[in-house]
């Protein structure tokens, strides 16, 4: 992703930032398209689910 505009979803507000203009501390990204950042949210609540799980499977045994 070294090419193109970069997208971030800003923490504060929920509106999806065409690079970086809002300190690190509240925005995630970069994401390659605007579509991905407005998906930030739930990317991320699906991606800790996942986590969660091979956490307890791996405790598991």
């Amino acid at each position: 992703m070294t090419e193109g505009t970069q997208y971030y979803y800003n923490l504060s507000t929920g509106a999806v930032e065409e690079g970086a203009q809002s300190p690190a501390t509240e925005r995630m990204g970069p994401y390659a398209t605007r579509e991905e950042a407005e998906r930030a949210l739930s990317t991320a609540a699906k991606r800790n689910q996942e986590w969660e799980q091979d956490d307890e499977e791996w405790e598991e045994g």
